[in-house]
């Protein structure tokens, strides 16, 4: 299960730091380009995301590296 755990953090992560402000950015070029709507909710609501996400994942990996390491005799 730490596996899959360690797969989940770093899908989040890649989302948070990558993928919605790549996603976001490329809306909002494109809105001004082609007409779309909502440019100013989609960039406003991706920082949100983003904001919210990578706080969470903040304190998950703080609380994490607190956790002693285990006894290896």
């Amino acid at each position: 299960t730490s596996l899959a755990i360690t797969a989940v953090y770093d899908v989040l992560k890649y989302c948070v730091i990558v993928a919605i402000p790549a996603l976001a950015t490329a809306y909002v070029g494109f809105s001004g380009v082609l007409g779309w709507p909502y440019a100013d909710k989609v960039a406003k609501c991706s920082a949100i995301v983003c904001t919210l996400l990578g706080t969470l994942l903040s304190i998950s990996t703080a609380q994490y590296n607190k956790k002693e390491p285990p006894d290896l005799e």
